[in-house]
Order: C-alpha cells, then structure tokens, then sequence
C-alpha cells in the first residue's frame, strides 16, 4: 500500500487501488473525505478555519486552509480525476474543543458548522462523521476498496466497509 499524507491545510486525491489517504491528530481542524464507489477516485481534506475572509490573501495562497475554499477546490480534484460529485460519499471527523474548554473561540463547531453548510449547498450528503468532542482524531481512506478507518482514543474502528468497485451508478 502507498499511504499518502494528508498534512494541516493540504489535500489529496487517489485514485489508484494501492493509494491510501491519511491525516492526522484532527483537533478542531476537521479531516474530509469524499470518495467515488464506482470510479473508485476519493480525495481528503484537512482544514483549520471555516472562513477565508478572514485573511483573503491567505485563502487564495493556501485554498485547503479554510472550509470555504477547500471544500469546493476538493470537490473540484476529485472530479477532475474521474468521480462524479452526485456519487461521491463524504465523511467528516474533527471539529473537536481541544484547548477551549470553555468554547470561547469553539473553532470546532463553527468548522463542522460550516462544513455542513458548504456541503448542502453543493448538494453532497455528509454519510458519516465523528465530530465534536474533546478528542484527537486521525482517518484513512483506502482508494481500492473505500474503506474509511478512524482512530480515537487509541482504538481503530471502521466507518465504512468496503464498496463494491465499478459497479452501480
């Protein structure tokens, strides 16, 4: 398998069997992954900030930083590699209160918040999330089969079994 990483503010796409996607320690960033069964093409984000407008320059320097335009740059890649975006099946993990116990800033929150937003409006369905919470979190997703596997609190469980390949519409 060739594991490919997914660093804070960067995204990739596979779309080879043996690729697998991964990204970790997901505090309040959150880590996204869209994924096409029948194209077997998936792709993962990890952004830190809802917004850009925050910095604009920044936003159009590093895209994958913010949810609003990593989301659709995502959406955009994984296309562009052979998915179709009205099969493409989104995961979402992240979004947790790590050093904000008292939810002054909750970038958690206003991350999944606006996650959810860009998702709908694009009119991709979230299939499956581990949000929220007070944990670290790290996803894989293997290209060749679409299995989506979540590590949180030391124990690896899987989010998504096996797709069947080239199949369906």
């Amino acid at each position: 398998m060739e594991q490919i990483i997914v660093g804070v503010a960067d995204c990739r796409v596979g779309h080879s069997p043996e690729q697998v996607l991964a990204t970790y320690a997901l505090g309040s960033c959150i880590g996204l992954s869209v994924y096409d069964p029948k194209a077997a093409v998936g792709g993962m984000l990890h952004y830190m900030l809802p917004d850009s407008t925050i910095d604009p320059a920044r936003g159009r320097q590093n895209p994958y930083m913010f949810a609003d335009t990593g989301i659709p740059k995502l959406v955009e890649e994984v296309c562009g590699a052979g998915a179709s975006r009205r099969r493409l099946l989104a995961h979402a993990a992240g979004g947790a209160s790590m050093m904000d116990p008292k939810a002054i800033f909750d970038i958690g929150k206003r991350n999944y918040l606006a996650l959810r937003k860009i998702l709908w409006k694009a009119g991709i369905l979230l299939t499956g999330e581990a949000v929220g919470g007070s944990t670290s979190r790290t996803i894989r997703l293997e290209i060749g089969s679409g299995r989506l596997w979540l590590q949180e609190n030391g124990k690896q469980k899987e989010l998504v079994p096996s797709f069947p390949q080239k199949g369906g519409n």
